[in-house]
């Protein structure tokens, strides 16, 4: 730690305000050796890996006491329920009920370019965040509402989210843009709204349910927005080269996702960004399989693109079509409960033989088939739940009004997050514990208040002369926004914080000396400061109680011992999921569509 220099010598912190002696070096590394705290994220990530996240995650804290002030401005029991409801309407669940009926309800164009969208959002949003492992905003101070328990669970950058709606937003809008000559420009207009209102509700619900932060969301936007533009101007192209071709086209296309999944980075914490990018793999894997196949069949109608299940509400009615998608969503469901078990009695054993001729892909995180010998019913599936859940989750949405905040870690880039928040904390602490006296002017305390780095914000204006010449006592006490950033900071759970006794310029001479203490209280969301950290300056005389004994293991007991429990993953899901999402595409363009014609429920092609 350098000697602070003297007011005139440069910029100066907070530290200028004290004669750090050569004892200053040693207090350091008494401080150092029992803060040295391995860093997660150097051990785990390769060199190139970590570099970009520490050059990005500044951002992300930076915008901790932002999105705090916009939960304290803006929240209510009824956004908190409407925004934690709409958040459902961008995730993989709600657009994998919902494009499979498009399908079957013959807008194949437009289904296959929503699976491409929200497909590649998926994959590619969820590499960015197994790549930089960057976590969400700090929890406390924010509040996270939420109806999903898995979502916390991801890494924060990009927003998915964001993405999803981005994309489908903006392939919507190019949609209505070229058939507004064929559609009442009212309607055209009122869709168009709908779209932007849709969009907003998601990106702007992610940053007030406390989930995202602003760089999220807006790399999250910019993403969703790049694979429009992919789509609107290569999506045709594809489409026709797949058609067109023979078989090499969707197998190249499927070796190309097997690929991908293999090359998924692992990250540094269990995180489940993997198993969606692999499902929509699986996802993509049968659309470009199945559309190939139907294509070519006789239950297919080349109107108005190849591979159109035939379907007009005019002719068919309400009532069959009603019966139609019920009958396709109970065989999406009775297939993928079927192949589950299936695949996790067969893979098991299979998976072994390949582990001992050495050519097993291990990935980490997961169980290898060689370390069990059954596997337990498990919840493995974030995309679609299981029919038996369904109950369930319409009683916990009544029960919780369509919402559930929590506060604290979720998961273990949370813990990790907040420990190295309580480690700056610690090392800001023990800088203030040495010097004697106090050498500054009001005139340099004023620049002080200013200067002070935190971790919000890096850095702060310096005062002017117009701003000193207010009042002589302005930046004494502090602003209600100061008030709120250090009820922010001890909301976050500093291990050692430190604990000032209010100074005004009406305060008795003889109160003008006294001490404050470093200790380590117990998380208490409700207490605000009441006192600026320029208070430390204005004493006359310092006296210090030793530094709290530090241990890193309690610490890291006591916030990993608030997360939920993670269970054990098995290698043989990977090769499930990949089955099991390949044959619901499937089902939803070639396989329902001809079980309608058997049972009754189709209509004949044109």
């Amino acid at each position: 730690m350098p000697a602070a220099k003297t007011a005139g010598s440069g910029p100066s912190k907070l530290s200028v305000a004290f004669q750090v002696a050569p004892i200053q070096r040693a207090e350091k590394s008494r401080c150092d050796a029992g803060m040295r705290h391995l860093d997660h994220y150097a051990a785990k990530l390769p060199r190139w890996r970590y570099r970009l996240r520490q050059c990005l995650i500044p951002i992300l804290r930076s915008e901790t006491e932002p999105l705090a002030l916009l939960q304290e401005k803006l929240r209510s029991p009824a956004l908190d329920s409407y925004f934690a409801f709409t958040a459902n309407l961008g995730t993989h669940t709600f657009f994998m009920v919902m494009l499979p009926i498009l399908f079957w309800c013959g807008y194949t164009a437009l289904g296959r370019a929503m699976v491409h969208l929200l497909a590649l959002g998926v994959i590619s949003s969820g590499i960015i965040k197994d790549l930089l492992c960057l976590p969400r905003p700090l929890s406390p101070p924010l509040q996270r509402i939420t109806m999903s328990g898995s979502a916390a669970l991801e890494y924060g950058f990009p927003s998915t989210h964001s993405t999803n709606a981005i994309s489908v937003t903006v392939y919507a809008l190019h949609v209505l843009r070229e058939s507004a000559e064929g559609m009442d420009p009212t309607t055209n207009t009122i869709l168009k709204a709908l779209c932007f209102f849709y969009s907003a509700s998601i990106v702007f619900g992610r940053l007030y349910c406390g989930m995202h932060g602003f760089f999220d969301v807006v790399v999250g936007s910019l993403l969703g927005a790049l694979l429009a533009f992919v789509q609107i101007a290569f999506g045709t192209a594809f489409d026709d080269w797949l058609y067109s071709g023979t078989w090499a086209a969707p197998l190249l296309v499927s070796l190309i996702l097997l690929v991908v999944v293999r090359l998924h980075p692992e990250p540094a914490d269990d995180c489940p960004c993997f198993d969606d990018s692999v499902a929509f793999s699986g996802v993509l894997v049968g659309i470009e399989a199945a559309g190939y196949s139907f294509a070519a069949s006789e239950y297919s109608s080349s109107i108005p693109v190849p591979g159109t299940t035939p379907y007009s509400l005019a002719e068919m009615g309400l009532a069959i079509t009603i019966i139609r998608i019920a009958f396709g969503v109970l065989m999406i469901f009775a297939w993928r409960g079927t192949m589950k078990s299936i695949l996790f009695t067969l893979l098991p054993p299979l998976f072994r033989r390949i582990e001992g001729a050495g050519a097993d892909l291990p990935r980490k995180f997961f169980l290898k088939a060689s370390e069990y010998n059954t596997m337990p019913p498990i919840k493995d599936d974030n995309v679609i739940p299981s029919a038996s859940e369904i109950p369930k989750l319409i009683h916990d949405v009544r029960q919780r009004r369509g919402r559930a905040v929590s506060i604290g870690p979720q998961s273990a880039a949370d813990a990790y997050e907040t420990m190295e928040y309580r480690k700056e904390q610690r090392r800001r602490s023990t800088s203030r514990e040495v010097g004697s006296r106090a050498q500054s002017t009001s005139r340099q305390i004023l620049e002080l208040s200013e200067e002070e780095d935190s971790y919000f914000s890096p850095s702060r204006r310096r005062a002017t002369s117009k701003d000193r010449a207010r009042h002589p006592t302005a930046g004494l006490i502090p602003t209600p926004l100061s008030s709120r950033a250090q009820s922010y900071e001890q909301m976050m759970g500093a291990n050692s914080v430190a604990v000032f006794t209010p100074l005004t310029p009406l305060t008795p001479p003889a109160e003008r000396e006294f001490k404050f203490s470093i200790h380590t209280p117990r998380p208490d969301f409700n207490a605000l400061p009441t006192v600026s950290p320029i208070g430390q300056v204005l004493h006359r005389q310092v006296s210090m109680e030793p530094f709290p004994e530090y241990s890193e293991e309690a610490e890291r007991k006591e916030l990993f011992g608030r997360l939920e429990h993670v269970r054990v993953r098995y290698d043989v899901e990977v090769v499930t999921k990949l089955v099991v999402y390949a044959g619901i595409a499937w089902l939803a363009v070639e396989g329902n569509p001809v079980l309608f014609e058997w049972v009754g429920l189709g209509m004949p092609p044109k």
